[in-house]
């Protein structure tokens, strides 16, 4: 994707400025004062247009409301750029200037909201959505630095947004990891692929009996970010569930159930844009990623509940439900990442309707092993970057609901609490420090929400590219 922000061009122009004090503006002039002087404070518009000698200008006066966080603040003015992004379209603006008198990160927010309402996935379509063609930010208002930021936040969601709205047609297991090849070349990643033969001589259980039903190959796809000024001795390992489409085998979806399941690799677009952005931006981390990635269908190969899986560690596995296929593919790369002596792994995955009951499209359920000093290091990234998420109790009870009377283990618990049972059976896979993230209710959503569309929300790369910030500091101290 190239860079949509320009630095000349003939545009309609946005002011930025501050609503608690717009009458001290070094923006605006004095009729616009005069304007913004009628309205209530309490009921101060997201923004008004105002037209002089032929030039329109978008007021869009940020007030902060009551005492809030920080980080609610931020999340007000993306909120506010998603606003004035949508407007501009409405009334055919094809380029935008951009100035601002605000804070760098407020200004920053506020051009992240408005550039990423900026997407569309028109691939099929007849006809294109509009867009803004041209966003042009005026010196002074982020810094070189942050400008390249920026783009590259929008490059890595969009790249994750573009293949979670792809389907089955168009993205099967292949055209992921060639997807992910295609990025990693461009930017000096590492890219490994494991043929089947090679899955097989590792026994991999879990990956290979889940695709045993498609036509197509599974893929196992690895990725790796090894900068010479990496800060990590041992590498953070992201795990991503790369199920390209879920039927649920013969524990089949009903309903609606499957209308949106090309959605089910959003854990592997989160890790793969992660990655990507982490690349872009030249983080001094070395980082892998691991993507099991299955089609779940069903033919007279499929697995069936009551069969026995072995993963590649050895454990067996009873599966008593075949649409619990994540977890089964996630426990081989989990076993896999184990030869990497891993400093932290996380894992990403649409795994449960339990987190998306639990927390609804919020945030993001977690749990796991990894330290409270990387815990809270991964709340305060999500409250950051407004990628909430929020960490479930992990007893050790919880497990107890996965025994199995004729394998080790089996692949589902009871009634309740199943994110819970879920991230318990991942986490016989791990030997290392490890968080498993739910990311079921944020990765697709079927409603636009500000500036996260309807479709693939690219949910997570803003998260991780927040914590990687914060664990390079972590590490340096």
């Amino acid at each position: 994707m190239e860079s949509i922000y320009k630095t000349n061009s003939e545009s309609h122009t946005i002011l930025l400025i501050d609503g608690n004090n717009y009458e001290n503006s070094q923006l605006i002039d004095s009729n616009i004062i005069q304007a913004l002087r009628k309205k209530d404070q309490k009921d101060l518009k997201a923004f008004c247009v105002i037209d002089e000698n032929g030039d329109t200008f978008i007021i869009a006066p940020f007030v902060k409301k009551g005492n809030r966080a920080h980080t609610s603040i931020l999340e007000d003015a993306r909120v506010l750029g998603s606003t004035v992004y949508k407007y501009s379209v409405e009334t055919n603006i094809e380029i935008i200037s951009i100035n601002s008198e605000l804070s760098s990160d407020l200004s920053f927010a506020f051009l992240e909201g408005f550039s990423l309402t900026n997407y569309s996935f028109s691939k099929y379509k007849t006809k294109p959505k509009t867009q803004v063609k041209h966003i042009i930010i005026q010196d002074g208002v982020l810094s070189d630095a942050e400008r390249s930021r920026l783009n590259n936040i929008v490059k890595s969601v969009f790249y994750a947004r573009d293949i979670v709205n792809e389907p089955l047609s168009g993205l099967n297991a292949k055209a992921l990891s060639e997807s992910a090849k295609n990025f990693a070349e461009q930017v000096g990643i590492q890219y490994q692929e494991l043929g089947i033969e090679k899955m097989r001589s590792l026994n991999m259980g879990g990956v290979l009996g889940v695709n045993r039903g498609s036509q197509n190959d599974p893929t196992f796809t690895i990725l790796e970010w090894k900068p010479e000024n990496a800060v990590n001795s041992k590498p953070i390992v992201l795990v991503g569930k790369g199920v390209v489409y879920d039927s649920g085998g013969y524990s089949i979806k009903v309903g609606d159930g499957m209308m949106t399941m090309k959605c089910d690799m959003g854990g592997a677009a989160t890790v793969f844009g992660s990655i990507y952005l982490a690349a872009l931006e030249k983080l001094p981390l070395h980082i892998v990623t691991i993507v099991p990635a299955v089609e779940n269908m069903i033919n007279e190969k499929s697995i069936v509940p009551g069969d026995i899986l072995t993963i590649s560690d050895g454990t067996t596995v009873e599966v008593l439900n075949t649409d619990a296929e994540g977890r089964l593919i996630l426990s081989d790369a989990l076993v896999y990442a184990k030869q990497y002596d891993p400093e932290l792994v996380f894992d990403f995955a649409t795994l449960t309707g339990a987190a998306m009951r639990a927390l609804g499209a919020e945030g993001a359920a977690f749990m796991g092993t990894a330290s409270k000093e990387i815990k809270d290091i991964v709340v305060d990234a999500g409250y950051y970057s407004y990628e909430r998420v929020a960490e479930l109790p992990f007893w050790e009870e919880y497990a107890e609901q996965l025994k199995s009377n004729i394998a080790d283990i089996s692949n589902l618990g009871g009634p309740l609490a199943g994110a819970i049972t879920a991230g318990k059976f991942l986490e016989h896979f791990t030997k290392y420090p490890w968080l498993h993230f739910d990311i079921a209710a944020t990765a697709f959503l079927s409603t636009s929400s500000s500036y996260r569309l309807a479709g693939g929300t690219g949910t997570g790369i803003r998260f991780m590219f927040e914590f990687f910030k914060r664990y390079i500091g972590h590490v340096q101290k």
